[in-house]
């Protein structure tokens, strides 16, 4: 029986029924706890050449495909699907692809799931999700490029609370259904909050595994069974080297941030993880941008995919930050920093980036010594010192925040007007989403940076960026993106160029 059977039914009832399906009681039989932990023990310890030696037989049989085009969908001429893709700016690629929904009703998702929707106050599906949901609901792999603030964690996130309603319930051992990798404790957890909203009327237990805070409540819900993991890479490998679960039953995995998982160095971690997962699942791989190394791993993980782009593959900023460079030296810093704050302060908040965790905590520290309620966030800090200080910005107790990289991606705090890049990323993706941290869900924003003479390599790159977006290139950035080496002292500064936005320290 389909999902889409009961889709007007109760889920907790249909759930119970899910046992007298005909699937039996989960991947790879039932047996206990210990035995099914046994089990995994030997399938683990086979290393990442396990993927080789992995295949069908024996594996129990599991529903995916769930999509019935409505009616108003299948009405849709060519020209009509072309044109509605065209105006959101989006690009398909693969065989028999669906149609986009043009509202939530042509979906069909049940009751349950569209309560939870409509709950938040979605007026209609974004670009990715339009095009997203039918791709992932037919159970077919995917790739889905899109850049963050886009509504990809919905688009993979609702068909996964399908999915899993129509598997056999959880045995006692089982490991989860649905597996969500992801770069960062930040993006892992703000995935959890989405999970736990719309999977809530399902009663579809989640938890989320990440390093930096104790381990054993991680293990009690592991434990105790729960069919949504989202999890960090190498925390993860720890909790499946130790034996407290293990991914027999996973048939839909989500690689969120494919790209920035490459960029931490967690390549290895994702291939041995990947390995112990059956073939024959669903998978569904999201990135903003499609370097080389993103597109060679995937065609590792995924078989026969569909491939969604929202806007354009080429790398581009969000037209609505306004971007200003400014071209300093090294030692001035930090004075052309506090100037900028003096102009811009207005109890807004601020999002400063630092190439390093030495210096995130020295500016912090400095700032703070000069009068500027900053606080800073970065990997060597604990996890309760990274909610607590997220916990403060996003209620604007402390205004500034500085932070590495870490908070480039997945970090979704409202209204962060201003970004400053205080160093330079290593690389313009980096730049596009440390900007993208403003600007979000259709606000302005507007972000600083710093640029120097050895970040001069990317100045042409950057200048194609912002003339994309539609904006003022720098004179001096210009003459380094022809090779011209800058003075030995920055001309100006952003207030001499008629930017200064008043207003001092008013957030006193």
């Amino acid at each position: 029986m389909s999902r889409y059977d009961s889709r007007s039914g109760d889920p907790a009832s249909y759930r119970e029924r899910r046992s007298d399906s005909g699937f039996g009681s989960g991947g790879g039989g039932g047996g206990g706890y210990e035995s099914n932990i046994n089990n995994n023990k030997k399938e683990f310890d086979r290393g990442a050449g396990a993927a080789s030696t992995l295949d069908l037989d024996g594996l129990t049989h599991f529903e995916k495909n769930f999509y019935i085009e409505s009616s108003s969908i299948s009405s849709m001429t060519q020209d009509e699907v072309d044109a509605y893709r065209l105006k959101r700016q989006i690009t398909v690629e693969g065989k028999d692809i669906p149609k986009p929904v043009k509202e939530f009703r042509d979906i069909g998702f049940p009751e349950y799931v569209m309560e939870e929707v409509l709950k938040a106050g979605f007026v209609e599906p974004t670009p990715i999700q339009a095009q997203g949901w039918p791709m992932a609901l037919k159970g077919r792999d995917l790739i889905g490029i899109a850049e963050t603030g886009s509504g990809k964690t919905l688009a993979y996130l609702l068909p996964a609370i399908v999915h899993v309603n129509a598997q056999p319930i959880l045995a006692p051992g089982d490991g989860p259904i649905v597996l969500v990798l992801a770069p960062t404790r930040e993006l892992a957890v703000q995935i959890q909050q989405e999970a736990t909203k719309f999977g809530a009327s399902s009663r579809i237990k989640n938890t989320c595994i990440y390093g930096g805070v104790p381990k054993g409540p991680q293990v009690r819900d592991l434990q105790k069974g729960v069919e949504i993991v989202i999890a960090t890479p190498g925390r993860l490998i720890d909790m499946l080297e130790s034996h407290h679960t293990n991914l027999r039953r996973v048939t839909y995995l989500v690689l969120d941030e494919a790209d920035r998982m490459l960029d931490m160095g967690f390549e290895p971690q994702m291939k041995k993880i990947v390995s112990q997962i059956r073939p024959d699942r669903q998978t569904l791989y999201w990135s903003a941008t499609w370097p080389k190394e993103v597109e060679l791993l995937a065609r590792q993980f995924l078989y026969n995919p569909y491939k969604v782009v929202i806007g354009s593959q080429d790398l581009k900023a969000n037209h609505a930050i306004h971007q200003h460079v400014e071209i300093v030296s090294e030692n001035q810093k930090y004075k052309k920093l506090v100037t900028l704050l003096e102009d811009i302060m207005d109890g807004s908040r601020i999002l400063i980036f630092m190439d390093t965790k030495k210096g995130c905590d020295q500016i912090t520290r400095q700032l703070r010594m000069d009068g500027w309620p900053a606080l800073s966030i970065h990997g060597d800090k604990s996890q309760a010192e990274r909610d607590w200080v997220l916990s403060e910005f996003k209620a604007g107790k402390s205004p500034i925040m500085t932070a590495t990289d870490v908070a480039a991606r997945g970090l979704d705090v409202k209204d962060v007007k201003y970004v400053i890049n205080y160093d330079f990323p290593g690389s313009l993706e980096d730049y596009v989403h440390r900007i993208g941290r403003t600007g979000r869900a259709g606000a302005k924003g507007t972000a600083y940076t710093f640029f120097t003479a050895a970040n001069a390599r990317f100045a042409k790159e950057l200048i194609v960026i912002l003339e994309e977006a539609g904006q003022k290139v720098n004179p001096e950035l210009a003459k380094m993106g022809r090779g011209i080496p800058p003075p030995p002292t920055g001309q100006g500064g952003f207030r001499d160029r008629g930017r200064g936005l008043g207003g001092g320290r008013s957030w006193n």
